[in-house]
């Protein structure tokens, strides 16, 4: 039997020959629905790989096992997926079980039509859905907003052109598709039409999309609640759902309208060929959609650790899919159920021996918010606020892998390194943009195509690198998190707001203040580290609990998970984000009608004492506190 250092030395040896190395991880979003990820890239190292074969993820069999041409949450084909997933769990030897959740969720009409018509012309019928979209019938002008930003909505604003009642047609990409309806409907806009424009990708004139529209996670009618069976929670929504209509057209159905708007060129910063639109332009859209509650399983396995069992990382797959889903949901969930294989066979044959666990699971009910993981999140939120310490998520593997370390709120935030695939000189596995996510045409064959046959080698690649984060962090004795990093977007988002401070208005000095120990609280535990005996267990117990503090007290407690389900005050979204605080001063500074001073202050203490409350919390003992406030 292999003894547990030369596993490990065989793991930490590559056995890859690519010409320019490995992995490095890197931020973007999915071209289609906007929502953020992280894409793998070769670059100039090479990275280890697991000393157990995996074949069995990249073979066509193994996928063909866990792919299904109609696996939409809650239906037999998801259901028939998740006994797969959990009967292999078993046949590995590890701990199973399944967590069951009864979730409302908005799917097309089932008989009947979404529908729209322009300029008094014929019905046109997109098979295409956006769910949670508001029912009902809206009439309006049309208005060409390139890609709904808030910067393009200005634009046209500062071009005096009116955008109340408008029916705002949006081309896919650079923001989420929720995002995009957020945005016109602050400008008073009456419903959002959202469409692939031909320059961004081709994926046909008449290919339908499908997505979601609510601006948070988890099922919106059980806000910061689990929706577990019979649970007597009060009807209440997510403040994340959108008031005025919103659906997906084609690229067909737009291009007929594009051609017919009058009005103002759009700007030459967007193209300037295509017409903003008039008051003439009018059209009528009609959503029908239906709100059903479906059943929904996650399944999981789990690794025992041998050190801290009470402390695991969590790797994670949706396993549900709009339609084939083959590089979506299909390829991930082979690589869950390998990765569990591989690892299991380590722990059994090769005397590997984690000291922190791992916990394998197959979420359900993705497409429409990643509802499974957060209701599984929000049922059990005390236990894992202090347990859960990462998350690599395989969800469309072969174009990249989000991963987060350590995580409190597991799909609110993630550390990752910036970089920018078009200085990249090192293409030897070059970025997959991959256009068919969020449509039918998502199928085994689209991905071959995209990927020229190599779907099996991106998967084992991107299986290697999830295993190789997996074990060095359920290995290390202490947890990896680049504490300077938050540092540097502290003092970065503080500069920003002291650079807005109007002379005589507000100080910024409790903020710099919190920020600095902040500061001093990071660098006060590397040095700890330093001179910290590391084979003490306990000691490296508490320094690890030290770290797991800070995702979650960035975390404002002043606001509600129903109001703001992104709390994160750094990299979420809300009033209480430092971001916001930024914005709202633009506003006071430059007499914007929504600007309140009073409120402002009031965000700005809570800001400043959450920054504050994490440095206190990174200093662990009451004795080592610096506060400066």
């Amino acid at each position: 039997m292999m003894s547990q250092s030369s596993s490990l030395r065989n793991f930490l040896q590559p056995n890859l020959n690519l010409s320019s190395g490995g992995f490095i991880i890197a931020h973007s979003a999915c071209r289609i629905c906007g929502e953020a990820k992280c894409l793998f890239v070769s670059h100039c190292f090479q990275f280890p790989c697991l000393p157990v074969p995996l074949t069995s993820c990249c073979n066509s069999s193994c996928l063909s096992e866990f792919s299904n041409t109609n696996h939409r949450a809650g239906s037999p084909g998801d259901e028939s997926l998740a006994n797969k997933v959990i009967n292999k769990f078993k046949e590995y030897g590890m701990n199973s079980w399944t967590d069951e959740h009864f979730v409302k969720v908005q799917d097309p009409p089932a008989s009947g039509y979404n529908k729209f018509a322009y300029k008094k012309g014929r019905d046109e019928h997109p098979q295409g859905f956006l769910s949670y979209s508001p029912n009902g019938t809206a009439t309006g002008a049309v208005l060409y907003a390139y890609y709904g930003q808030e910067s393009d909505f200005r634009l046209l604003r500062d071009k005096n052109i009116n955008l109340t009642d408008r029916v705002v047609l949006v081309r896919v990409g650079r923001i989420s598709f929720a995002e995009k309806v957020a945005n016109a409907a602050k400008m008073g806009a009456s419903a959002v039409l959202i469409y692939p424009d031909p320059a961004d990708y081709s994926i046909g004139d008449s290919t339908a999309l499908f997505g979601h529209v609510h601006m948070g996670s988890g099922d919106p009618y059980t806000p910061g609640f689990p929706s577990f069976n019979h649970t007597q929670f009060p009807p209440v929504q997510s403040s994340g759902l959108p008031k005025i209509l919103a659906q997906t057209i084609t690229a067909g159905m737009a291009t007929n309208i594009l051609r017919q708007l009058g009005g103002q060129i759009e700007p030459e910063s967007w193209g300037g060929h295509y017409k903003l639109g008039e008051q003439s332009d009018v059209i009528t859209v009609e959503v029908n959609n239906v709100l059903i509650e479906k059943k929904i399983n996650n399944v999981f396995g789990v690794i025992k650790g041998f050190v801290d069992a009470d402390r695991y990382v969590v790797i994670g797959a949706q396993r549900d899919a709009w339609g084939a889903g083959f590089a979506a949901s299909t390829v991930g969930t082979s690589a869950l159920v390998e990765l569990a294989r591989s690892i299991s066979d380590m722990v059994k044959n090769d005397g590997f021996k984690p000291r922190r666990s791992i916990v394998f699971a197959s979420w359900s009910a993705g497409e429409y918010g990643s509802v499974g993981a957060t209701e599984w999140l929000e049922g059990y939120l005390s236990s894992l606020s202090m347990k859960a310490f990462s998350y690599i998520n395989l969800d469309k593997v072969v174009t990249g892998i989000y991963f987060s370390f350590p995580v409190y709120e597991i799909f609110k935030a993630s550390i990752c390194l910036q970089y920018d695939r078009r200085k990249s000189t090192h293409l030897a596995f070059p970025f997959q943009d991959y256009p068919f996510f969020g449509t039918m045409l998502d199928t085994k064959e689209k991905l071959n195509s995209a990927t020229s046959n190599q779907v099996a080698q991106l998967a084992e690649i991107a299986t290697r690198f999830a295993g190789h984060i997996a074990l060095r962090l359920v290995h290390d004795h202490l947890l990896r998190m680049d504490l300077i990093k938050y540092n540097n977007i502290i003092r970065t988002q503080v500069g920003q707001i002291n650079s807005k401070l109007l002379p005589k208005a507000l100080t910024v000095q409790w903020l710099i203040s919190a920020s600095g120990s902040y500061s001093r609280a990071s660098r006060k535990l590397v040095e700890d580290i330093k001179n910290s005996d590391l084979e003490d267990i306990e000691m490296c117990r508490i320094i690890n609990d030290r770290i797991m503090m800070v995702e979650r007290n960035f975390l404002s407690p002043y606001v509600s998970p129903r109001e703001s389900p992104f709390r994160h005050i750094l990299l979420g979204s809300g009033p209480h984000t430092l971001k916001a605080l930024s914005n709202h001063l633009e506003a006071l500074r430059t007499d914007h009608p929504e600007a309140d001073g009073d409120l402002f202050h009031n965000q700005f203490a809570l800001a400043t004492w959450t920054v504050q409350g994490c440095a206190n919390s990174l200093a662990s003992d009451i004795w080592s506190l610096d506060n400066q406030i």
